[in-house]
């Protein structure tokens, strides 16, 4: 029997929610601009809209874990996004609590 493919949908983003958000950390341990960090996260095999990203990018520099700065590149300004102290500090203790959850779902699964 398949899922019912509207609620299928709708599971499978909420358990990629929380996913992006670590992802994201992890992939602006170096810096990077919204285009790069689609792409990075894209040949991961996360691809994400841009109405996904940039409220996103917002709402973790509004929280102290990202740091940005425009600057022109290429004759365009562009806005570069990093971790900051404290998102470092948040994306290791998340990572330490992703690893103990994918330990536990991988005996359970």
């Amino acid at each position: 029997m398949t899922p019912d493919p509207e609620l299928f949908e709708s599971m499978r983003l909420e358990l990629r929610r929380g996913s992006l958000v670590l992802a994201v950390l992890a992939r602006l341990r170096e810096e990077r601009y919204g285009y790069t960090l689609r792409q990075a996260l894209a040949g991961d095999g996360l691809e994400m809209e841009e109405s996904t990203l940039y409220p996103l990018l917002r709402r973790l520099e509004s929280q102290g874990l990202l740091v940005s700065e425009w600057r022109e590149e290429e004759k365009r300004k562009k806005r570069f996004y990093r971790l900051s102290p404290m998102g470092e500090a948040m994306l290791s203790a998340l990572a330490d609590e992703w690893r103990g959850i994918n330990a536990s779902l991988d005996k359970i699964l």
